[in-house]
């Protein structure tokens, strides 16, 4: 007969502690579940109309997505095309579905016939890929271009003469399935909040000129995409209208 040992040290019945350890994981799993749905609920009242939540679901299982569903929330982020896909699939179809990764010309055909918003795009050839898989399925998809504002290389994005050198690019040859909606912008992972609200302020003020030059008469292009988990708040203060938050609402991966 085997036996195993219980929460105490005490000796029990492997069916029996096998039996005890699967009520746990499900009791857990009831909690970590419900406080999706709180955790939503508590950003929306701090964000209140001035931003819209993005929640970044990347690596987090779709019963997670599906709870967070039900409390209302309906625009997703992911990072992976691959893994956008597979959610799609066997999620609502009223689901806002953001690509907010690194994209790869080679993969802009797999979420062409879906998505919502593409907020990494770095290169007018990745517009022009864009524009073509969008034409392909007859709609217009709407892209923020990603701006580099942080100290770490690691990051992606246009420096400022490339952003005015794709927009005059774009200017003289428009892409007609492409939909310029505003700026994306990663800050540095510091604690330095004066820093942070320095590149948030930063990347304000290019939208504001880009916004003045090149779109003065596109009510479209409005949208400025900065803030996440560690720094939402100050994102919202210095005028985000998209904020991406994963950890907050799902737990750290």
């Amino acid at each position: 007969m085997f036996f195993g040992l219980d929460t105490e040290g005490k000796p029990v019945l492997l069916q029996e502690l096998i039996s005890t350890n699967a009520a746990i994981n499900r009791y857990l799993k009831i909690i970590f579940l419900s406080m999706i749905a709180a955790n939503i609920q508590k950003i929306n009242q701090e964000t209140g109309p001035k931003a819209r939540l993005i929640a970044v679901s990347k690596t987090k299982p779709v019963e997670a997505l599906a709870e967070a569903y039900e409390a209302g929330q309906r625009i997703f982020g992911e990072n992976k095309v691959q893994e956008m896909c597979s959610k799609q699939s066997v999620l609502p179809m009223d689901i806002e579905w953001h690509l907010i990764g690194h994209l790869q010309s080679n993969k802009v055909k797999y979420i062409a016939p879906f998505v919502a918003m593409i907020h990494s795009v770095d290169s007018y050839k990745l517009l022009e890929v864009i524009n073509k898989e969008a034409e392909k399925n007859q709609r217009v998809i709407n892209c923020l271009l990603q701006v580099f504002i942080a100290t770490e290389e690691t990051k992606f994005g246009l420096n400022q003469p490339e952003l005015i050198e794709l927009l005059e690019t774009f200017k003289k040859n428009p892409l007609p399935n492409i939909q310029l909606c505003g700026l994306m912008g990663m800050a540095s992972n510091v604690e330095d909040t004066t820093q942070i609200r320095a590149e948030f302020k930063g990347l304000k003020n290019t939208f504001t000129q880009i916004k003045n030059t090149y779109f003065a008469n596109d009510e479209k292009f409005k949208e400025l995409s900065m803030g996440m988990s560690s720094d939402y708040k100050i994102a919202i203060e210095e005028g985000s209208t998209l904020i991406r938050v994963g950890s907050i609402i799902f737990g750290s991966r």
